[in-house]
């Protein structure tokens, strides 16, 4: 009976949707809730980004994938965000660095049907690089940092 019970409450609990729900602040990132759809953050962020002076350099997300499967799942997408003036001084500084480019801008639906937008900041994404990079690295990150808030604020307004 013990069994019967134990496979009746995994089987239900595997049936549910799963969710991890709306994305929470955490260290080294920056974290926006907006009141836009998904797809109009996306948008804005999109628009942000060039009039910002960046490029969006990749684009990933489970979401449509997932419809194509028959799946139903929030909104996901994350747009990656650089230069190529920003990529050539920071190759010059660390080989090594440039493995963090491009830096990701997180575009998440929440539960509410609002969306969020989210990225971890440049200066802490090439912290680990600093002691091979030194100051100047830190400087390239620091107005990466800058210009990632302005497309930030721009997207979400």
């Amino acid at each position: 009976m013990k069994r019967v019970l134990l496979g009746i409450l995994l089987a239900a609990g595997l049936a549910a949707p799963l969710t991890a729900g709306d994305l929470e602040p955490r260290q080294g990132w920056e974290v926006f809730p907006t009141e836009k759809s998904y797809a109009d953050l996306v948008a804005a962020v999109k628009a942000a980004v060039k009039a910002n002076g960046m490029g969006v350099v990749t684009e990933a997300g489970p979401t449509e994938a997932a419809a194509g499967r028959g799946i139903t799942i929030p909104g996901n997408r994350v747009i990656g965000v650089f230069n190529n003036e920003f990529a050539v001084e920071i190759l010059n500084l660390s080989t090594a660095a440039m493995i963090e480019a491009p830096i990701r801008i997180y575009v998440t639906e929440n539960e509410d049907g609002t969306a969020m937008l989210s990225y971890k900041a440049p200066s802490f994404v090439f912290a680990p690089y600093v002691p091979e990079g030194g100051a100047d690295l830190s400087g390239l990150a620091a107005e990466l940092d800058v210009r990632f808030a302005a497309i930030a604020q721009d997207a979400i307004k």
